[in-house]
């Protein structure tokens, strides 16, 4: 009989994670690989430590026990010596239980892409051609096509998928519309996560990002087995709900990060639709020089800003017959740019010869 017991925990992370060059979203799955690499160096480091004290202290043993020998063929007292090996007997029986401790650990620590070795034996899984040339195969602008076209004619059932609660439903879903278990799924849901956060949705974006990682758990496990991703619909539904405790935390380790990820990327881009939105108001604003009227305004000294705010002609006049004239055609030419000051305005509206008299004086 097979033993398909050593096969029931894979540790699933790689440092290929790619995701559509159109969506703004680091790598998820890269600091496992590294971490976990780590914590297998460490592991080696711990075993390579308790062989050396164990065999050290063996031979501690070993010289304790010749010098035993000696004593009694020579009538030395043995009290010290055998009170030594005692000690160094309990040293060695606790180094073996250490020894132990961490073999055992080995043995349960789930299987990864660094530690699987040749299969036991093969299966074959025979899938639909796919309708698509591969992915890297295709430019920008197709991928964004695809993608955009992927949307519109499966956007109800990606809805359906990221609003789902239950893992036995979100299997059975993926199981029965088994076309949605690739990368553009995975897209679609970061982006829906953006927008949710975007739109203050906090809890709902909560939840559709728990069904992105479910999503990106899948693809990750295909990649590292080298399969079709639906064919691992089923190993990583059975995987998460039976995990253990370290494989949860790592799960929602993973989800706390993304979902952190997805909020400083929506606040980047308030951010820049903010300063898109001030500077279309900025444009608007730019008067027939091209130069904004608040800006102009904000640079004026206080004496002819308080002209402006009062909408005093006179003291307008007044001030400028006061400045310095190159200062004085400085400012006003700025205004007059910025649309802060139309000459002949009022002639225009109001078809009075004085004021154009008056607009030909502050000209």
């Amino acid at each position: 009989m097979v033993d398909y017991s050593k096969w029931k925990n894979i540790e699933v992370s790689d440092d290929e994670d790619e995701t559509h060059p159109n969506i703004d979203t680091p790598s998820l799955f890269r600091w496992r690989h590294q971490a976990r690499v780590e914590r297998m160096e460490e592991r080696k480091i711990e075993k390579e430590k308790l062989d050396r004290k164990k065999s050290d202290t063996q031979k501690k043993i070993d010289e304790v026990a010749t010098k035993i020998k000696q004593a009694k063929e020579s009538n030395k007292p043995l009290e010290d010596l055998e009170k030594q090996l005692k000690n160094l007997e309990v040293e060695s029986t606790n180094i073996k239980k250490e020894i132990d401790e961490l073999e055992k650990k080995e043995k349960l620590a789930p299987w990864n892409v660094d530690t699987i070795s040749k299969p036991g034996f093969a299966k074959t899984v025979i899938n639909k051609k796919p309708q698509h040339p591969p992915e890297e195969n295709l430019s920008e602008e197709e991928r964004e096509k695809r993608l955009k076209e992927f949307i519109t004619e499966n956007k109800k059932d990606l809805k359906h998928f990221g609003m789902l609660r239950k893992y036995d439903d979100s299997r059975h879903f993926l199981k029965s519309h088994n076309h949605l278990v690739c990368e553009n799924t995975a897209n679609y849901l970061v982006i829906w996560c953006i927008n949710l956060e975007i739109e203050e949705k906090h809890e709902l974006m909560s939840h559709v990002a728990h069904q992105t990682i479910c999503m990106q758990y899948i693809l990750e496990l295909a990649k590292q087995l080298d399969c079709d991703p639906r064919a691992c619909v089923d190993a990583f539904f059975s995987k998460i709900q039976v995990a253990e405790y370290e494989y949860k935390k790592s799960f929602e380790d993973e989800l706390t990060q993304f979902k952190e990820r997805i909020r400083k990327r929506a606040a980047e881009k308030v951010e820049a639709a903010m300063k898109e939105y001030e500077e279309e108001e900025r444009q608007k604003r730019l008067g027939p020089g091209g130069l904004d009227p608040e800006e102009v305004y904000n640079s004026l000294p206080e004496s002819l800003r308080e002209c402006f705010d009062t909408r005093n002609v006179e003291l307008l006049q007044e001030t400028i017959s006061k400045m310095d004239e190159e200062d004085a055609k400085y400012h006003m030419k700025r205004c007059v740019d910025s649309g802060l000051w139309v000459p002949e305005a009022n002639k225009k509206e109001s078809g009075d010869a004085s004021d154009d008299t008056e607009s030909k004086e502050e000209k």
